[in-house]
């Protein structure tokens, strides 16, 4: 079996946060409270928990010269599911904090990469290698 990540994060509600990994991002439903929900993303477990104090966004990383928010998550995706993904969030009016582009061209690295806010202010990123291998170089 392969190892799953997790991670726990803090939302605004759970409506919306249904909506958006559910609904928009296609990711399917787990257990869920009032308080709480979690998500099959892309093959790993994510929990949303309700809060009221979500932080702000904090552009202090740099990469490839442009500002990202730290911290983020996201996910590693083939090129034809960050394609379809991509459309996707188009389709539902989804805005990308950092608009679809390639990082790295002609290097070692080279990605696709977009990010977005969830319905709760948190980024995500997600990214294909053009060479997988690269992936850790």
């Amino acid at each position: 079996m392969n190892t799953i990540f997790h991670l726990a994060f803090k939302v605004k509600n759970i409506s919306s946060t249904k909506q958006f990994y559910n609904k928009i991002l296609g990711c399917p439903l787990g257990r869920e409270t009032t308080d709480w929900v979690d998500f099959d993303f892309f093959g790993h477990q994510i929990s949303a928990h309700v809060s009221d104090t979500i932080p702000p966004l904090d552009y202090c990383g740099v990469v490839d010269k442009i500002k990202v928010p730290i911290p983020h998550f996201g996910c590693i995706l083939q090129e034809d599911q960050f394609d379809i993904l991509k459309q996707k969030l188009k389709t539902n009016n989804v805005d990308f904090m950092i608009p679809p582009q390639t990082r790295y061209a002609d290097q070692t690295g080279e990605q696709k990469t977009m990010f977005v806010l969830d319905f709760s202010n948190n980024p995500i990123e997600f990214k294909c290698f053009i060479k997988k291998a690269e992936v850790f170089k």
